[in-house]
């Protein structure tokens, strides 16, 4: 009877050249191209196919035609030979040079500014096809070298897994099922597409299947969990209202555009009894920074969504909505106007912060259905111009550190003859929607060249969307006195059956001014043509009469104060110029691309993963035969082949414990002291295999530990033995290796 778990290693080849297995490195290329389907929820548009389908066939081609090499040679001539075509793909061409590489950098630095600033489904530019393609090759090279070279396929569904986790991650949405299905199926042909497999009918293949078709039902089931659409809001770790830390993912406008920018809108609420088109507030940005832009400051302790949630809200419209979730999960609750109870949600996982006006909770919730009560403010023109009293709202509202003098100059000359801060408000946002304003809306700005962006834009630029406009209006309210603050949520979408639409075409930014006595009230700039935009009341009752706004023309880019005009008497202190965000942020000159630290922790963590699994597999072993009991010996019996094995050693199938022992004696060249350990280790393991005994506690420690590190020092061993331990690699083989 064998008391050894090691397998006799299996035959010798014929003599000759290896056997090229050209199957299954023909199979992990279109395992990799069907697992990588699921990419169509990240990325608009089909060409990305075609110019991943060719770094694979690079890739298996190199594979196939240098099989005879050594594995880590193999891998490096498939490197060698995805920079050649990403060379001429993407570079300046066929071999790569200093302009090649240049053009990577750009191609990059486009790619991480997409992905910081927008959300799944994103234009197929140029970068991004790059870091596709790129990714593409990589993960063919790791999936030949585990499943090919290294004869491990069923590791080989790490990396495969990797090509379905990053769309998983990055898209909102489910990913369609048949993206799913395609692979699974992809996984199921590199476990089963062993040369001669299918020819002998082999119960690898019957069982390959199974366990593929158990594991896509499985997956499609636990996927449909998940079919809600986010905007990838979060809070700041820490810090309070001024801290710059609280900005929404990457920037506070990540997921605005990325909405807007997408082929085909995903309907997000429907809300039936509001009173009136108006705006659909999911939250408030506070602090701005002329280097980061507008930021959220961290809510502070809230109130109870059971009410009341304003008491000091002014009178207007009754408000009694009820609003349907069709596809959105956050950390924000949108809200109408002056909330004052919401009912239908789980109401001790949300809060309400009275001073910035966001219901939020501490992790992305999806709510079915709610109920919002509360008050559509109806101040008139009048009424606001008359608005007095103290100002009882949070500094960080009127803040302008740092903001260019010129900003302020601007904001000065467009508001000049406003003699109240309603006026003032009025005046701005004729300036940027008015009949001889000569600002366009546009969703292709792209950062400046000027010292100051914000400058740049209002005088040069004059094209946006509503980003720059809200950004802009809320900087120069503050500039002349008044409080503001940056809004984003929604438009009020579309007429439907009884209820009104809204999807992620709808998303918005907008400005909220502060007046006395009616509290924030809604201003938007932005110069929208397609009907969506809502005017309120007060602002069409002012821009109808003797509007401050028909006083007010755009200041000719000519007539822009340079840096040596004075700056108007509420600019603060000035600071050096810099840049605020824009739609597609681009990293500075020698900053260092997004998507390179992530491909470089992409591979570091597939070329690490059997190493640590071995190291688990060690740790687990020792850790049993220390806890002493039944198993404890074979643990310890174990661990001693498979360190062996990983340091050269391949003792025999049918050896008994003494012999496979003697076998490590020679083969490691122990000394004596570690062969009276090894003894005392076969003496314990055999008391429980044949006398039942199984060892105490403690008492394989001391002689299991001499002989393991007797072992391990006993030869070097190279980087790839480290990498790809051969224990772990031939368990995986007996693992697939069918039974007779």
């Amino acid at each position: 009877m064998s008391t050894s778990t090691m397998q006799r290693p299996a035959p010798p080849q014929p003599a000759g050249a290896p056997r090229i297995r050209w199957v299954s490195a023909l199979a992990g290329g279109v395992a990799v191209l069907l697992a990588g389907s699921c990419m169509v929820a990240v990325v608009q548009g089909g060409q990305w196919i075609a110019d991943a389908a060719i770094a694979v066939a690079v890739v298996v081609s190199l594979g196939i035609a240098l099989q005879r090499l050594p594995g880590a040679l193999v891998a490096f001539a498939q490197l060698a030979g995805l920079l050649v075509a990403l060379s001429a793909l993407f570079g300046e061409g066929l071999l790569p040079g200093p302009g090649t590489f240049a053009a990577f950098g750009d191609h990059l630095r486009e790619a991480g500014g997409q992905i910081d600033s927008g959300i799944a489904p994103v234009v197929p530019t140029p970068g991004m096809l790059f870091l596709i393609t790129a990714a593409f090759g990589v993960l063919a090279v790791a999936v030949h070298a585990i499943s090919v070279s290294a004869d491990a396929p069923a590791a080989g569904g790490v990396p495969l897994l990797c090509v379905v986790a990053v769309p998983a991650a990055l898209s909102a949405e489910l990913l369609p099922w048949w993206t799913v299905a395609l692979a699974a199926a992809g996984y199921g042909l590199l476990l089963v597409a062993r040369d001669g497999a299918f020819r002998r009918g082999s119960a690898l293949v019957t069982g390959g299947v199974v366990v593929v078709a158990v594991a896509a039902v499985l997956g499609l089931a636990l996927g449909g969990a998940a079919t809600l659409v986010g905007t990838e809001g979060r809070f700041a770790t820490g810090g309070s209202g001024g801290s710059g830390g609280g900005a929404i993912g990457l920037n506070p406008f990540t997921s605005l555009r990325g909405q807007l920018t997408q082929n085909d809108p995903v309907e997000l609420f429907r809300t039936t009894g509001l009173p009136r088109p108006t705006y659909l507030r999911a939250l408030t940005l506070s602090t701005y920074d002329p280097a980061r832009g507008w930021s959220a400051a961290t809510p502070r302790p809230g109130v109870p969504l059971a009410g009341p949630l304003t008491p000091d809200a002014p009178a207007g419209d009754p408000l009694q909505v009820t609003v349907e979730n069709v596809g959105f999960r956050d950390y924000w609750l949108p809200v109408y106007g002056q909330p004052d109870s919401v009912s239908g949600v789980e109401a001790e996982r949300w809060a309400y912060d009275q001073s910035s006006g966001i219901a939020y909770s501490q992790r992305p919730r999806e709510e079915s259905t709610w109920q919002q009560t509360g008050v559509l403010p109806t101040p008139t023109a009048d009424q606001l111009r008359r608005a007095s009293g103290a100002v009882r709202v949070d500094p960080v509202y009127r803040d302008t550190t740092g903001v260019d003098p010129r900003v302020a100059q601007i904001a000065a000359d467009a508001t000049r003859g406003a003699g109240t801060d309603f006026d003032k408000a009025v005046a701005l946002v004729e300036y940027f929607t008015g009949p001889q304003s000569a600002f366009r809306y546009s969703l292709e700005t792209a950062p400046g060249n000027g010292d100051d962006a914000l400058v740049e834009f209002l005088t040069v630029g004059r094209a946006g969307y509503c980003e720059q406009y809200a950004s802009a209006m809320a900087v120069m309210l503050r500039t002349q006195g008044v409080p503001a603050r940056v809004a984003v949520g929604f438009t009020a979408g579309t007429e439907g059956d009884g209820y009104r639409s809204v999807s992620t075409r709808d998303a918005h930014a907008w400005v909220e001014a502060w007046f006395p006595g009616y509290g924030w009230t809604t201003f938007d700039p932005t110069p929208l043509t397609d009907g969506r935009t809502v005017v309120p009341p007060y602002v069409q009752e002012a821009v109808g009469g003797e509007g401050p706004g028909e006083a007010a023309p755009p200041v000719p880019a000519d007539e822009v104060p340079s840096q040596e005009v004075p700056p108007a008497p509420e600019a603060p202190q000035v600071e050096a110029p810099q840049d605020v965000p824009q739609p597609t942020p681009v990293a500075e000159d020698g900053g260092f691309p997004v998507a390179v630290p992530l491909l470089v922790v992409l591979v570091a963590a597939l070329l690490a993963a059997p190493f640590v699994v071995r190291r688990t597999l060690r740790g687990r072993r020792v850790g049993a035969a220390a806890a002493g009991g039944p198993g404890a010996g074979r643990a310890a019996w174990d661990e001693l082949l498979a360190t062996s094995q990983d340091h050269g050693g391949a003792p025999e199938p049918g050896d008994t414990v003494r012999s496979g022992a003697r076998d490590l004696v020679r083969r490691h060249d122990l000394d004596e002291r570690t062969q009276d350990s090894l003894r005392e280790v076969v003496r314990l393991v055999e008391a429980e295999w044949y006398g039942e005994e199984p060892p105490a506690r403690g008492a394989l420690t001391r002689p299991l530990d001499d002989v393991l590190g007797a072992v391990a020092r006993s030869g070097r061993r190279s980087w790839t033995a480290r990498l790809l331990p051969r224990s772990l690699v031939a368990a995986l083989h007996r693992s697939r290796t069918p039974v007779a």
